[in-house]
């Protein structure tokens, strides 16, 4: 177990370094159940991300931490926060082994495997149920606590699995064993409108925890006169992003975060300045362009974790969850879009001709790209470090 920095710089280093350039606060996992004759395994393949938010929000490093250590103590977070019921009786786990990570970034996995064994009188259950709230306690943002997920792969006692399940705080897990059933009866391997639906939420719920992508299409909407704008800047903006998510998913396509949180951030402060200082420029094709050419790289933010903890679904599976992902982006993307929008129209339409409705436009306008500049500039020193 070799000493890395003494643990409060461990600490204070991963709150103010790694956690703040992360700009969504849900860390990504993967997890790998199966019933066994005695027990239940699940091997969790967690990124270092989710240790260290539970590490330096928790208040447990000190002086003499060392990562080994708050690796082994996370195992034991994680079984605390993890709840597993075989047909409704309450299983007791273990933590049986931990694999570090090759590398210490926040993308970077360690793989957990946790045994929760089986009473004599409760072999071969009919039902599993988990639920897990794994950094729920602690808040990204005011009223934004942290969310663990994880996409699942279930093995049943009968040989088949079933790819692509989604596990998070807000979705449990319900699972029929099928180990005295037939194969013929078996569950299918993948459900395809479960997953979609699971995954089109987390999609929604992906965007409205990243205050990146809300701030980019917030100054993206400031500056649209008519739907038609709306439309059309939107629209270059869902065919950048859903290209380069659907590449990374392909794995066609890898950018390192270090490069792609930093352009993200710059992509917010463009879009401002551009309305402030240039709004003869922020409609038409030059912000169509605008739109596209960042949003490649959001489409790569998205991907993000969500892309190595799908690593090894099977392909109809990726590309079921990554369609669907991508479909709730888009609708987390409208509902912040399309009310923003009417908002200020209403607004540029009561203030009538009497109140000069232009200047009122070009106010809000400056004023809130104003707000939208800071918030990014902040998160682009952030995303420097």
């Amino acid at each position: 177990m070799s000493k890395i920095t003494p643990g409060l710089v461990f600490a204070v280093a991963l709150a103010v370094v790694v956690l703040p350039v992360v700009a969504h606060p849900v860390a990504q996992g993967a997890m790998e159940i199966a019933v066994r004759a005695d027990r239940i395994e699940i091997r969790a393949r967690v990124s270092n991300e989710e240790a260290f938010v539970a590490e330096a929000f928790g208040g447990k490093s000190d002086a003499r931490t060392t990562l080994s250590e708050a690796w082994q103590r996370h195992g034991g977070y994680l079984l605390r926060h993890l709840e597993v019921r075989a047909d409704g009786f309450l299983l007791e786990g273990r933590l049986s082994v931990v694999t570090p990570p090759a590398q210490k970034t926040p993308e970077a996995r360690i793989v957990y495997d946790l045994e929760f064994p089986l009473p004599a009188g409760r072999r071969n259950p009919s039902v599993l149920e988990l639920q897990q709230n794994v950094l729920r306690e602690f808040t990204f943002a005011p009223g934004n606590p942290w969310e663990a997920s994880y996409v699942v792969r279930f093995c049943q006692p009968d040989g088949t699995s079933r790819d692509g399940l989604l596990f998070t705080s807000r979705q449990p897990l319900k699972l029929a064993c099928n180990g005295n059933a037939p194969a013929s009866k078996a569950a299918p391997a993948l459900d395809r409108r479960a997953m979609a639906g699971a995954f089109i939420r987390h999609g929604i719920a992906h965007i409205l925890g990243g205050y990146d992508h809300l701030l980019f299409v917030a100054g993206l909407v400031l500056a649209v006169r008519s739907l038609v704008d709306l439309v059309k800047v939107v629209t270059a903006f869902t065919v950048a992003h859903t290209l380069t998510l659907a590449l990374a998913a392909l794995d066609l396509v890898r950018v390192p975060s270090r490069v792609v949180e930093p352009v993200i951030a710059a992509s917010i402060v463009f879009v401002a300045l551009q309305n402030m200082l240039s709004p003869a420029h922020s409609r038409g094709w030059m912000r169509l362009a605008v739109a596209f050419g960042f949003g490649l790289f959001h489409g790569l933010g998205f991907a993000g974790g969500l892309l190595a903890a799908m690593e090894g679904m099977a392909g109809v599976a990726m590309f079921t969850a990554i369609a669907a992902f991508s479909f709730g982006v888009e609708l987390g993307h409208q509902m912040v879009a399309l009310p923003l929008f009417v908002v200020l129209k209403i607004g540029r339409s009561a203030a009538g001709k009497d109140a000069k409705p232009e200047w009122i436009f070009n106010g809000v306008s400056r004023l809130g790209s104003g707000a939208i500049a800071a918030a990014g500039v902040v998160y682009f020193v952030t995303a420097l470090r």
